[in-house]
């Protein structure tokens, strides 16, 4: 099968044959130089990565602004670069990922004149690294998996409205295609009944099913599957197109996107927000959100009320488009562990989902390690291993490509969402990990409510600045 987009077809070894080493190492160095290049074009406004499952909805949108760059994430509606049109916002947005825009459209529908602003292409960092996931259950019961609940039944409500502003720009792929976990050894499979029963007892819809009924729903299982949980619930999407969605909106409110300009600090006064400095001129404003993903933690810096939020990174293999191999997420039992565990060292565990581009999407790593966005050839290589290993029939499908991007990290894994104590008019929305595209509705409107003084539907002090475990590591 020929590879798309110019990347060279290699296929996924056997998991008892060593990978042949020129193959992932010409993957590496391909997405290696494409990473450097995505810096390079950065200081110009023009980072960003394509999205592997970039389907028919990606290929309708104009010609990008941005040289070389997927045209969903500078669809006219959307973006400007370098000056912002407008003088001043009620609120202003650092950050025009999925968070900072799902922030932005909850604001602008409340009646607020909102700028984004973004350093390089709206959606072109960690949201364009991410495999669109809107899930319930890698959750266990906790104000996480309530902002989840909150999120989820918030996706279509929200895709359905954007559709009557937008028409055929708010088409994002939205697959409900549930979710498959299982369990492949006899020690794994207590595990996952109590974690699927307690997330039953919350709220969760999750079905048990035991070899023969997992099997039903994925036919090319491995044999080796000695019991599984269904999630209905879940669902994915393009976190590019969603992105641009919710950004697209917010313009044809009345606000404005920018690319291509970097927020370097704020402007406060009485110790309260009057501004934000952008490209070395003050924009006034009454409000600034902190949506900066893995960079949020720079920026708070600069803010001069820092928070604790690291990059973690993460790393994916993606097939050529494919038939219907792999009909759902599937990863296996061991997934939520590796994210829920605050380790700095590597952590792999087997997670293979299809795309609406037939792509298949293979992971999933998580590596404490700084900014550092090189590609381990290692891990690329247990990746694969572990993909055949749940699925046999992917052995020798051609992989397309390989890449990386950073995860959100805070240390007692929950978001930060809400106004911070020290600096009146500072607000931050980050910190989410990997579930960003998930939580993304329910945290914009989480923030709005907040800010408007109105009562919630998700509890908020969970995941307020000035708790404990996320001061803990600030004064240390």
């Amino acid at each position: 099968m020929a590879a798309a987009e110019g990347f060279e077809a290699h296929q996924i070894p056997f998991e008892d044959r060593a990978v042949e080493e020129g193959a992932v190492e010409r993957i590496s160095h391909r997405v290696s130089f494409v990473a450097r290049q995505t810096r390079n074009a950065g200081a110009q406004g023009q980072r960003g990565f394509h999205h592997p499952g970039a389907g028919p909805a990606a290929r309708r949108r104009p010609e990008c602004a941005y040289p070389g760059r997927d045209r969903a994430y500078c669809h006219p509606a959307v973006v400007r670069t370098g000056v912002s049109p407008i003088e001043s916002a009620d609120v202003v947005v650092v950050g025009a990922g999925i968070i900072g825009a799902a922030c932005a459209e909850a604001l602008s529908r409340a009646g607020r004149r909102v700028l984004v602003v973004d350093r390089g292409a709206p959606a072109g960092a960690t949201t364009a690294s991410g495999e669109g996931n809107v899930l319930l259950s890698d959750k266990a019961p906790g104000p996480e998996l309530a902002l989840a609940l909150a999120a989820r039944r918030r996706w279509p409500a929200l895709l359905e409205s954007l559709r009557g502003e937008l028409g055929d720009l708010a088409d994002v792929e939205w697959e409900a295609k549930g979710g498959l976990v299982v369990a492949t050894s006899p020690d794994s499979v207590g595990s996952l009944r109590i974690i699927s029963d307690a997330q039953r007892e919350a709220g969760v819809e999750v079905h048990s099913l035991g070899p023969e009924g997992a099997r039903k729903l994925e036919p090319h299982l491995t044999g080796t599957v000695t019991a599984a949980a269904h999630y209905p619930e879940d669902a994915q999407l393009h976190p590019v197109l969603a992105a641009t969605a919710l950004l697209a909106a917010v313009r044809a409110r009345g606000g404005a996107v920018v690319g291509g300009v970097e927020a370097d600090g704020l402007v406060v006064r009485g110790g309260r927000v009057a501004g934000v400095r952008i490209g070395g001129a003050a924009v006034p404003c009454g409000a600034v959100v902190n949506a900066c993903g893995p960079w949020a933690g720079h920026f708070s810096v600069a803010a001069g009320a820092p928070i604790e939020v690291m990059p973690r990174r993460g790393m994916i293999l993606v097939t050529a488009p494919l038939p219907p191999l792999v009909r759902r997420k599937v990863y296996a039992a061991d997934y939520v562990a590796a994210v829920s565990s605050g380790d700095v060292d590597l952590q792999v565990s087997t997670v293979v989902e299809s795309t609406a581009a037939g792509t298949v999407l293979i992971g999933s790593s998580r590596q404490r390690v700084g900014f550092d966005d090189s590609l381990e050839v290692e891990v690329l290589r247990r990746l694969a291993r572990n993909a055949i290993r749940l699925f046999p029939v992917l052995e020798g499908v051609p992989v397309m490509r390989a890449y990386g991007g950073f995860r959100p990290y805070t240390p007692d894994h929950l978001p930060v969402i809400g106004e911070d104590p020290r600096m009146r008019g500072l607000w931050h929305a980050s910190g989410h990990e990997g579930a960003g595209i998930g939580l993304a509705p329910a945290t914009g409107r989480l923030l709005a409510d907040l800010m408007d003084g109105r009562r919630p539907e998700v509890d908020p002090v969970p995941f307020r600045v000035d708790r404990p475990a996320l001061m803990a590591e600030v004064r240390t």
